[in-house]
């Protein structure tokens, strides 16, 4: 019940840094979903400048809680990781500490779980220092409970006078002391820096404002280009923006306001989404949630699941929501034969099918369109056009002449 998936080792260049992927499939999970999730991660190193080189998975009714895997399994891995000069190993799930612990005595390179791995990322991306403070709470809350594992040093007796603990201190409570200090720090500064981003908020007056919401890497940010007639970032690469940006837009003489939000992923960690609630702020004030999924996406229902599940988490599950299935484009299907009496699939259902599917039929208003060819663009301009015109009517009813 064990499968190993090799990516060719000799594809990754020889001065890359060199990761194997490890998941385990639990009971009433699909392999072909776990490669999926697998997927998902391998494109997450990517971002990281991280080439996988082979994956490990193994069946098992839930994760280890020694050392998630099994013990032949562990082995197996650290065989390769020593064979093939790997330097690092990650995990598809969040690591506990006693986990980590064990498992970097097994394995000869450097150990990150999927929260790691994502934290990096972001600590990365940050540009703003509004982004920068809130990566570096997520950070150091992600760390506290795992100084243990972290510094050798930290086991060492801080000895002498002088010592904030006196004689004999050990040098994992004062690291642990600092930082706490420097989280009860980073809170205040947010504290200080969400006042003044609700007084900028306050003065933009009552406009009606719409948010873009979605799972990393849907083509929120090209969306917004387009709407906006902006420069925003877009890359190709997971939590290519971090930052949430806000743009004026005008449709024939009707003002509103467009954000642009961090976008939401599958075991999102928790000390993020505290972190980034704030941000998120921009997402709860909404009148409006424009939804982008990427339909090209082989499981862009589940994303769909996992934002949906987000909002509530935030306190945004009560919003309108305009469905947006973007990337048309890069959907692919096969046609079925008039004389194929097989059931329809998602692989041969048309995108006129679609329109007609469970999608189209959901309570919230949907639409099909690609942002990067401008498929479908004018369509959708008209049906964001008169929701926010609604939703302004309804604020105002006096100056419904107006427009």
């Amino acid at each position: 019940m064990e499968e190993n998936k090799n990516t060719n080792p000799e594809l990754a260049p020889a001065d890359s840094v060199r990761a194997v992927l490890v998941a385990v499939i639990r009971d009433g999970q699909e392999p072909r979903q776990t490669e999926e999730f697998l997927d998902e991660l391998e494109f997450l190193a990517e971002t990281a400048d991280i080439r996988s080189v082979r994956r490990f998975t193994q069946r098992l009714p839930q994760p280890s809680s020694r050392i998630y895997v099994g013990p032949g399994k562990l082995e197996e891995i650290a065989a390769f990781c020593s064979d093939n000069e790997i330097d690092v190993a990650i995990f598809d799930d969040e690591l506990s500490p006693s986990q980590t612990r064990n498992i970097e005595k097994a394995l000869p390179c450097r150990i990150l779980d999927r929260t790691r791995l994502i934290l990096d990322i972001f600590m990365s991306r940050a540009q703003t220092a509004y982004a920068k403070t809130q990566v570096q709470l997520a950070n150091y809350e992600y760390m506290l409970p795992r100084l243990s594992g972290l510094w050798t040093h930290l086991e060492r007796q801080r000895g002498g006078t002088g010592t904030r603990g006196g004689a004999g201190e050990r040098e994992i409570e004062t690291d642990r002391r600092i930082i706490r200090n420097r989280i009860a720090k980073l809170k205040e500064d947010l504290r200080k820096i969400d006042r003044q981003m609700a007084v900028q908020r306050s003065n933009r007056g009552q406009l009606v404002r719409v948010a873009l919401v979605g799972y990393t890497n849907v083509g929120k940010s090209t969306l917004m280009n387009l709407i906006s007639k902006s420069e925003v970032f877009a890359e190709n690469k997971l939590f290519a923006t971090l930052d949430t940006t806000v743009r004026k837009v005008v449709f024939d003489n009707l003002p509103f306001l467009l954000s642009d939000t961090v976008g939401f992923i599958r075991k999102l960690p928790t000390e993020l989404i505290e972190s980034f609630k704030s941000t998120l702020d921009e997402v709860r004030e909404a009148d409006l949630l424009l939804h982008v999924v990427d339909i090209s996406h082989p499981r862009f229902e589940e994303q769909i699941a996992v934002v949906k599940q987000t909002l509530q988490e935030i306190g945004a599950g009560d919003k309108p929501v305009f469905l947006v299935f973007n990337k048309i484009d890069a959907y692919t299907y096969v046609r079925k034969d008039e004389d194929d009496l097989t059931p329809a699939t998602r692989e041969n259902l048309s995108l006129d099918d679609l329109r007609r599917s469970w999608m189209a039929q959901t309570e919230s208003p949907c639409i099909f369109l690609s942002a990067r060819t401008r498929t479908n663009i004018e369509k959708f301009r008209s049906d964001l056009y008169g929701m926010v015109r609604e939703i302004h009517a309804g604020r105002y009813p006096f100056n419904n002449f107006l427009y």
